[in-house]
């Protein structure tokens, strides 16, 4: 068969976000499996937690798209969250395509692209919601959905063997305290116009009924803020625009001043104002200002909801915040979910602040946070809209994944299908099937550099954290004979053994005994030399310590 003979297919490849929450990042593709165009939609992070030490972000590997650059089209993205837009700075060097997006989530792109020297060769594409356009043989319509971000958008893509539907992140609120409105008559459409597939989000599928709306949890936060007797900061995830007004206007209506504290909940608020949002907040004031104002007239927004170190609340909850104290009897509001993983990190916060005698309210008393997400009746409604002939879940672990197919199964959907990042589905034409594989993997950001993920540093620094190292230096002549006997250095090692013999001091007889025991023709090697040193060493602290730490060792030749 011919090249031009072969089948057309509309294939999805996730290279994130089957099977994880977080760095989502999906490629569609559309012709002959040797021949496709490509668009990706999202291009996002994750971040490290204690199981990648010294890694704050990673990112997913883009080798396969990077191989197929001159097919790849372009970028299309679903809104501003950091785990769908917050790669691409990072790996704009590989990929060096069009974006396109909404004028907030363009806003915010353009402000990592310029921090990283790349905005000058970059082109950004303003789509509003509502925006159609061509790439290749795919026609692209935004669709406005609602979530916990300014302006997200489903992405309708048209092909020649059929239509697919990428929700991106939603949730149905009819009462959205910031615009736009859930465009349900272009969903409607949607599925009057048949839909092979709807390739949906499933982090609540889990949960039943129907999300609360966010202008439930602005009345509940005006109350607690109005009850507050003295200060009160109000911690939440910057990007939450619609949560930033809610509490700005809970603040002016009681006379409060806002004081915002933490860089990214500074730089949200200037993208927000730069396409028409907080138009009536009014004058947000410095973190200098705290000190100054009166208890009963100060509100603090600030950055930190999910435990991270550096950020406002936990500087503020350890006593280490240059400009801000909070006193005992102030009141600390967690408008946020606790994203799995930062437990730890956000009960420390919790713990310092109680130790002040603060009062502190979450989620768990108040309704003052709600998901941006959808819940079981969320998703019949939005099936009921576009009645999909397949239905792909993503953005969800494995449970999530599973459960939601079932449950698509449970309301009539007749076809699903669940794959893994790296596998490529075909949609259409004909029954959905994997096709084939693409390579898939993470890479971490370290400090300012972009390292392995399996092999890289993180695993040496774990690897340090559950039994330390050991160096160990010898001198030899090129005859084997010994000119200066070993010495040791380490780390991360107990001062004794439970005889209370000092341990360098314990691994160093381990070491001189290794090396007087090895022949003198098998000093002359180098390799045979750090072996046996490396290994008695290493058995000695097992010995004592029931643990083998790593162990390098340096010969030097005279």
């Amino acid at each position: 068969m011919t090249t031009r003979e072969r089948p057309d297919e509309l294939v999805l490849l996730p290279l994130g976000g089957m099977g994880e929450i977080g760095m989502n990042i999906y490629c569609y593709g559309f012709g002959p499996a040797n021949d496709r165009k490509w668009i990706m939609v999202d291009c996002g992070v994750k971040f490290g937690n204690d199981a990648d030490p010294g890694i704050d972000v990673i990112l997913p590997d883009v080798s396969f798209m990077e191989s197929q650059r001159s097919r790849l089209l372009g970028i299309v993205l679903t809104h501003a969250h950091e785990d769908h837009h917050g790669a691409l700075a990072w790996l704009w060097h590989k990929l060096k395509k069009p974006i396109y997006c909404s004028p907030f989530a363009a806003e915010l792109v353009k402000h990592k692209f310029s921090e990283a020297g790349l905005l000058k060769g970059a082109k950004i594409h303003v789509c509003p919601a509502g925006s159609r356009f061509d790439l290749g043989p795919f026609d692209i319509e935004m669709i406005s959905v609602t979530h916990s971000i300014p302006e997200p958008q489903a992405i309708m893509i048209r092909t020649p063997a059929g239509a697919v539907l990428h929700s991106g992140d939603w949730k149905i609120d009819n009462t959205p305290n910031i615009p736009p409105r859930m465009d349900d008559n272009a969903l409607k459409a949607a599925g009057d116009e048949g839909l092979r597939a709807l390739v949906c989000d499933s982090t609540n599928v889990l949960r039943e009924g129907a999300s609360p709306s966010e202008s439930e949890i602005a009345k509940n936060l005006k109350r607690l803020i109005t009850a507050a007797p003295g200060r009160v900061a109000v911690t939440t995830f910057a990007s939450h625009v619609g949560r930033i007004t809610s509490i700005v206007e809970a603040a002016r209506a009681t006379g409060r001043e806002i004081v915002t504290a933490g860089r990214a909940m500074r730089t949200v608020i200037e993208a927000a104002r730069n396409v028409g949002l907080l138009a009536n907040a009014g004058q947000l004031l410095n973190e200098d200002a705290f000190g100054y104002l009166p208890p009963e007239r100060t509100l603090l927004l600030c950055t930190g909801s999910q435990g991270e170190p550096r950020a406002a609340i936990a500087r503020i909850a350890n006593g280490t915040h240059p400009a801000i104290e909070l006193d005992a009897g102030d009141w600390v509001i967690f408008s946020s979910k606790t994203i799995p993983g930062n437990e730890y990190a956000v009960s420390d916060i919790h713990n310092n602040l109680a130790a002040k005698n603060i009062r502190i309210i979450t989620a768990d008393e108040e309704l003052v946070h709600t998901s941006g997400h959808p819940r079981q009746d969320e998703l019949k409604t939005f099936y009921s809209w576009t009645r999909p002939e397949l239905l792909v879940p993503m953005h969800g672990e494995a449970r999530h994944l599973h459960f939601h197919a079932d449950f698509a199964k449970a309301q009539g959907i007749k076809e699903t299908a669940i794959i893994e990042n790296g596998q490529i589905l075909r949609l259409a034409p004909g029954p959905a099937k994997i096709v084939g594989e693409a390579p898939t993997g993470r890479l971490h950001v370290d400090g300012r550099l972009i390292v392995p993920s399996v092999e890289g540093p993180a695993r040496f620094r774990k690897r340090l954290s559950f039994a330390g190292v050991v160096f160990v230096t010898v001198v030899l002549d090129d005859k084997g004979g010994i000119v200066a006997g070993p010495r040791i250095a380490g780390d991360g090692l107990p001062p004794e053994t439970d005889d209370g013999e000092n341990f360098i001091d314990y691994l160093l007889e381990a070491a001189d005994d290794a090396l007087e025991t090895l022949p003198r023709n098998r000093r002359r090697d180098d390799d045979s030399v750090a072996e046996a040193l490396r290994l008695g060493v290493r058995r000695a602290a097992d010995v004592v310590w029931g643990k083998k730490p790593i162990c390098h060792v340096v010969i030097h030749r005279v």
